[in-house]
């Protein structure tokens, strides 16, 4: 009988023990600093004249769905130019935030973003790209 009850608080004990653990881990994950953003990409695109609404939200969302296929990209989002005075020279911009430099450079190299470039080329009258520090 006392095997029976000592396996018995054994296995509570396990339990408990393996609430902590998992309890620990959650906190470790809600409180562990996310990735550090260094450096800034804006690009800037101007779309040929007469290009279909379809074809500029196809690329938006094709540019937006490199976030989740390169992983070297920290943060991204975009969104139309704003006219201030007269006409805008762009028509989106795009922000991706990186790492480090050679994190921009694997984004440049990597096959998804090489595959954007040839599908969505055709599309651009002209193409702007800064890259900057991020200062805190």
């Amino acid at each position: 009988m006392q095997s029976t009850e000592l396996k018995r608080k054994s296995i509570g004990y396990g339990i408990i023990v393996l609430f902590f653990c998992i309890f620990g881990l959650i906190i470790y994950g809600a409180y562990s600093p996310a990735r550090k953003s260094q450096k800034q990409r804006i690009v800037c695109f101007k779309f040929k004249e007469g290009l279909q609404k379809e074809a500029v939200e196809q690329h938006m969302r094709d540019f937006a769905a490199l976030k989740y296929e390169i992983p070297q990209i920290v943060s991204y989002s975009a969104g139309k130019t704003l006219l201030t005075e007269g006409t805008s020279e762009y028509d989106v911009m795009h922000y991706i935030t990186f790492q480090s430099e050679a994190d921009i450079e694997t984004y440049n190299k990597h096959t998804s973003h090489q595959a954007f470039v040839t599908k969505h080329r055709g599309q651009w009258e002209k193409v702007l790209v800064i890259n900057s520090d991020i200062h805190p």
